[in-house]
């Protein structure tokens, strides 16, 4: 059987993206950790391909993916209203295919090699203080870190609604029939290695995307099924039983997403939380990989630099915080449009590729003069939908201005978070009226 150490520094429950890198971001600033997983070590995070921007990786100081771990580099992607013909085409949006089972397993070698000691099949039984009981023995740590996903530790307590979970799936499969998948390429006006996404093709927040790669292809759903949609992994296998050029399954995974805005704390006494426990994930298309490497590298500096679990807080809250918050917005802006209004969004140019592609990347829309000339005669055609995506951008800009002002004391926060409340009740309230 093995056995944990008496004692660390810092106690990571979470071996994924955001727990493994903040082992090697926090051993190679000196602190002595351990990072578990309920799971073995080859089985923990996703197991799947997964959109990480590029951005990300430097802001994260995670070196870039190369070879097989990247799969897809910054390609085409032709978004469409349901099966079309309403459709946008990005390049240049900054976001790359990756293999995250290859990101994990690189993530835990540069762990280890910084020190950081990291062990599988540990379940956390109890925590007393700064005592964790493990179904391997007990360890004390001066800081805990719930990198455990969506589940969490309940460490720091939040429910997320059904109505915020998003039901995803992914899965690589064999190509059966070369001429089939051109076909389908040719039908949809994308080459090799481009992405067609089906958007709303469930209703409302749901999406299938399909990517072709030589003789594989990359298939990713998602949807909300508390609003009565399919599931990501129904929709899926759905999709693989009607298309007779997709030949068996290779690897892939299902899980589901916290959406909504990031947690209001995220770290009190000796525990904090990053990744999807922190909910620090981009609502507006499901992805949190880029945010919880990005987390855990400001939480590991902030450790070191003396400014504590406070000091992450405050600083992934001002820089990042709102402009998740915001995109929450448009998340459940989207969650309620109908296919034809989205329809309309694109034919309008309302929604156009600029716009679509600071969203896949995570960044807010530029706003400058020759922006706001496209933009009113783009409302004009969209009517009364321009209307509600006026007022979402008013609340969006609202959140931005609120988390930057994310307070340091401790003992302020709880106002804030009131504050944060009044301000998605207006924005619930509004869209509702609508």
């Amino acid at each position: 059987m093995s056995t944990l150490p008496d004692r660390v520094d810092l106690l990571i429950v979470g071996a994924g993206t955001a727990g493994a890198a903040l082992a090697g971001q926090a051993a190679r600033r000196g602190l002595s950790v351990l990072c578990v997983d309920r799971r073995a070590l080859d089985d923990a995070g996703a197991r799947w391909v997964n959109g990480v921007c590029r951005d990300a990786f430097a802001e994260a100081d995670v070196p870039l993916p190369r070879g097989e771990e990247l799969r897809g580099d910054d390609a085409g992607f032709h978004l469409l209203a349901g099966r079309g013909p309403e459709r946008i085409t990005m390049r240049g949006h900054g976001v790359l295919d990756v293999d995250m089972r290859l990101l994990v397993a690189r993530l835990h070698e540069r762990a280890r090699d910084a020190g950081a000691a990291l062990q599988g099949e540990v379940e956390i039984l109890a925590l007393e203080g700064r005592r964790a009981r493990t179904s391997v023995g007990a360890v004390e740590a001066d800081l805990v870190v719930d990198a455990s996903g969506l589940a969490g530790l309940g460490l720091l307590p939040r429910r997320v609604p059904r109505a915020d979970l998003c039901a995803a799936a992914q899965a690589v499969h064999a190509v059966a029939d070369a001429r089939g998948a051109a076909d389908f390429l040719a039908r949809y006006a994308a080459r090799e290695g481009e992405t067609v996404c089906f958007s709303g093709v469930a209703g409302g927040y749901s999406i299938l995307n399909v990517s072709v790669h030589g003789d594989e292809v990359s298939l990713l759903t998602g949807s909300i099924p508390a609003d009565g949609h399919p599931s990501g992994r129904a929709m899926l296998e759905g999709f693989v039983a009607e298309t007779d050029w997709i030949g068996a399954r290779r690897f892939g995974g299902h899980r589901a997403i916290p959406l909504g805005r990031p947690r209001d704390v995220l770290a009190e006494g000796h525990c904090a939380a990053v990744g999807d426990a922190a909910g620090q994930v981009f609502a507006a298309h499901g992805s949190g990989i880029g945010a919880g490497m990005t987390a855990a590298r400001i939480l590991a500096e902030e450790i070191a630099g003396g400014g504590g679990l406070d000091g992450y807080a405050v600083r992934w809250m001002r820089t990042h915080g709102g402009r998740f918050a915001a995109y929450d917005v448009f998340r459940r802006l989207s969650q309620r449009l109908t296919l034809e209004e989205l329809r309309r969004l694109l034919r309008s140019g309302l929604l156009d590729a600029e716009s679509a592609a600071a969203g896949m990347g995570q960044r807010l829309p530029r706003v400058d003069l020759a922006r706001v000339r496209a933009i009113v005669p783009a409302a004009w055609r969209a009517g009364r939908l321009s209307a509600r995506l006026a007022i979402a951008g008013a609340r969006m800009a609202a959140l931005v201005a609120h988390y930057a002002r994310y307070p340091h004391e401790p003992s302020r926060r709880a106002r804030w978070a009131r504050r944060t409340m009044q301000i998605t009740m207006q924005i619930h309230g509004g869209a509702q009226s609508d």
